[in-house]
């Protein structure tokens, strides 16, 4: 029998995180409910959680330099659920790497289906068959879909968060197309932009310094202006 996800859930006020633990138990979750980054950090080596639900309004604490320490020293599912609606907060939060980023008041129901989202782009299936080894190769990067790693020619491997390596996987297995970011959203995400949603733009930026793509003239991840993105570089199978 496969153990329940384990969520965490950081955030100073008891009703929110009473509620959220309440909800998330009833869908089969197993829940740590937390006050402070410090709970965090000793949860973290002792009982890591799947994922963390972190509220960027600590008292006292810097909300996204956690984050940035979960995404430094962790491998786990990071969505920022904070009051914090400000569209410079949902950069900086997705430029640090948050897996997605909710602002308060949410509807449960909307936040369960971005926390299985996420879920699922960090674990394959456990009953699925072992894949054959897919390697997806252009310009001079290796995408291992399989082990889910990015590598050069020169055997430097790239860091990448869960959502940054699955848009590099939609743009390469669509390399030559146009992809608007509704479809980037919907590929990676399993939703629809909202008016104002930069997730995609701020994930292809974080690509770009990654892959060493100039961002003023890329080579590589292409903008066409008022459609969307496209891989230019020709991708080979492997």
């Amino acid at each position: 029998m496969t153990a329940p996800a384990h969520i965490a859930i950081v955030d100073d006020e008891p009703d929110i995180t009473r509620l959220l633990a309440g909800y998330l138990s009833r869908e089969g979750f197993r829940i740590s409910e937390l006050a402070s980054g410090q709970a965090l950090n000793v949860l973290m080596p002792t009982d890591p959680p799947d994922l963390v639900l972190l509220d960027l309004g600590l008292p006292g604490e810097d909300g996204f330099a956690i984050a940035r320490t979960l995404r430094e020293h962790w491998r786990c599912g990071l969505i920022i659920v904070t009051g914090r609606g400000d569209a410079i907060d949902k950069v900086v939060g997705l430029e640090i790497g948050a897996d997605d980023y909710v602002t308060k008041p949410f509807d449960l129901r909307e936040l369960l289906a971005r926390i299985k989202a996420v879920l699922r782009r960090l674990a394959p299936a456990a009953d699925a068959p072992t894949p054959s080894r897919e390697r997806l190769c252009f310009d001079r990067w290796e995408i291992d879909v399989t082990a889910r790693q990015v590598s050069a020619t020169d055997g430097r491997q790239v860091a990448l968060t869960s959502g940054e390596f699955d848009l590099l996987c939609v743009l390469a297995r669509h390399a030559g197309r146009v992809l608007s970011r509704d479809f980037l959203l919907e590929q990676t995400r399993g939703r629809d932009a909202a008016p104002f949603d930069r997730t995609i733009d701020v994930q292809i930026g974080r690509l770009r310094r990654k892959l060493d793509d100039d961002q003023d003239d890329p080579r590589l991840i292409k903008a066409v202006r008022g459609v969307g993105y496209v891989l230019v570089s020709a991708v080979t199978l492997r």
